[in-house]
């Protein structure tokens, strides 16, 4: 195979989207979330693999928490993949860390990224599915239960638990 046929070969292979995230907490158990001004709903930390760089998913995490909310932590497990399919994109998988409890002083350290959020909050558990739209509320609750009930990473299609 000559190197213009492997790159052929590359070419021709399916996309996939990937994307990553870290789930920060407050001591009280809220979850930190941003709100994007590209798109509806809420989200956590978190943003694009830049895969083509050689960037793994928890690198990327810690990037777009660092670039979204200018905190730069050292994130903790795996707590859920998820594979979610696309209408009129690529499927996506899309990977959540564990980013800790921040302190009051965390908090008021956060800066956000003006050129895509307009805010954040604390949202308790029961009030998740009000902010985090489709696929994203089911991963963000699925995380949460991983880290609660010490299982292993969730392994998720559209949100759901698949094993």
């Amino acid at each position: 195979m000559t190197t213009a046929d492997f790159a052929a070969y590359i070419a021709s292979l399916p996309r996939v989207l990937a994307g990553a995230a870290a789930l920060f907490r407050d001591a009280e158990g809220r979850v930190l979330l941003v709100e994007p001004n590209y798109r509806d709903g809420w989200a956590l930390p978190g943003g694009t693999i830049e895969s083509d760089d050689g960037e793994t998913p928890r690198q990327g995490a810690r990037r777009e928490t660092l670039e979204e909310i200018g905190l730069d932590r050292e994130l903790g497990r795996l707590l859920a993949v998820d594979w979610v399919h696309g209408t009129h994109r690529p499927p996506l998988v899309a990977y959540v860390y564990d980013g800790g409890v921040l302190t009051d002083e965390d908090f008021k350290a956060i800066r956000l990224q003006e050129e895509e959020l307009l805010s954040w909050r604390l949202v308790p558990r029961e009030e998740l599915p009000d902010h985090l739209l489709g696929s994203l509320g089911h991963r963000v609750l699925a995380a949460l239960d991983a880290l609660t009930d010490g299982s292993g990473t969730a392994e998720l299609e559209n949100g759901r638990r698949v094993a």
